[in-house]
């Protein structure tokens, strides 16, 4: 595919996107989301590459399932409106599980890891980011189905956090890490819908990061990962830094926006789902930990190749570097304020 189709496709996914968070109407939200998903798919099989043909495939087939629930509940919800028939929460039951699916939160996973297995490191960047803004917002606009949105918060972290274990896929694990962040930012959504907003730019700053850098490098599994950085012992421990602000622990960038959506769950007066969260996330921790400890101590042969490529990657170093001092930046600027 030509750079001047893949500027029109990238100009028409944020044009979707952009009508859907826009729209004053509900026909206006469902075709703004269709408009991003024609884009997308043939921006998934832009090559030649069976992989990429079924992960298109997989991703038209869901996100077509998910619009035609979202549009039945449209009419459904219109209808009981026309006709002044009894109000219920089907029709909020029915949005809450069409955008859930459409973002690929759990249990409405199925599709995620196995698309974002099967295309390209930037297009992954897309799915993994872009994607979820249009869904994210419509389902902050609409009625919220508190038992469905609780129920995916804890199956997100538990599911995230198992599923994760023993993979050697690093675009499997970064699927995975993004279902576990999708549950704060359905619990950041119960209370303060401002708080998604510093949530998704953290997380975007820190996924950047890493997909920058993997996909320079071409990498795509963890061998893969563990020799190319054991020749520059600084981009090892900024690698791992970011890595571990991707699992929230601090002093990074990446614990700031779960420490606010545990502090206000907890002013809230809501104990238990917090608690569930930060148990469940550990698990995620830990391999988070595990990934970056050997990234830190193994030492393999390498070829020079692989260090040169990673030292021309600036943009990369410098999102790094924002992950490991953000934090320091951001609550000194909460202490003066």
């Amino acid at each position: 595919m030509s750079n001047l189709n893949k500027l029109i496709f990238l100009s028409s996914l944020m044009t979707g996107t952009i009508i859907s968070i826009s729209s004053y109407s509900w026909m206006g939200m469902w075709m703004g989301l269709e408009i991003n998903l024609l884009a997308f798919i043939p921006l998934i099989s832009s090559t030649n590459n069976m992989m990429n043909s079924e992960a298109a495939l997989k991703y038209f087939i869901t996100q077509a399932m998910a619009s035609t629930i979202l549009l039945f509940s449209i009419i459904y919800s219109s209808l009981t409106i026309m006709y002044n028939t009894e109000i219920n929460n089907f029709p909020n039951l029915l949005m809450n599980t069409a955008l859930l699916t459409k973002m690929g939160a759990a249990p409405f996973h199925f599709w995620f890891p196995e698309v974002i297995e099967g295309i390209s490191w930037m297009n992954s960047l897309i799915l993994l980011t872009w994607q979820k803004i249009a869904p994210l917002i419509i389902l902050s606009y609409i009625n919220k189905t508190l038992m469905l949105i609780s129920f995916s918060i804890i199956s997100s972290m538990l599911i995230s956090g198992l599923m994760v274990m023993n993979q050697n896929s690093l675009r499997k694990i970064l699927a995975y890490s993004s279902i576990n962040h999708l549950g704060w930012m359905l619990s950041s959504m119960i209370f303060i819908d401002s708080l998604i907003t510093y949530y998704f730019s953290i997380y975007f700053i820190t996924t950047a990061s890493i997909i920058l850098i993997l996909n320079k490098m071409n990498i795509f599994f963890l061998s893969q990962l563990f020799i190319s950085m054991n020749n520059s012992t600084l981009m090892k421990t900024l690698f791992s830094m970011n890595f571990l602000s991707l699992g929230g622990l601090p002093p990074f960038l990446g614990f700031l926006p779960k420490w606010l959506v545990i502090q206000e769950m907890v002013m809230n007066k809501m104990i238990l789902i917090p608690f569930m969260m930060i148990i469940l996330t550990l698990i995620m921790l830990f391999f988070y930990l595990q990934i970056s400890l050997s990234i830190l101590i193994l030492s393999m042969s390498n070829p020079k190749y692989y260090k040169q490529k990673m030292m021309k990657q600036p943009t990369s170093i410098s999102l790094i570097i924002i992950n490991f001092m953000g934090l320091i930046l951001c609550t000194l600027m909460f202490n003066f304020n």
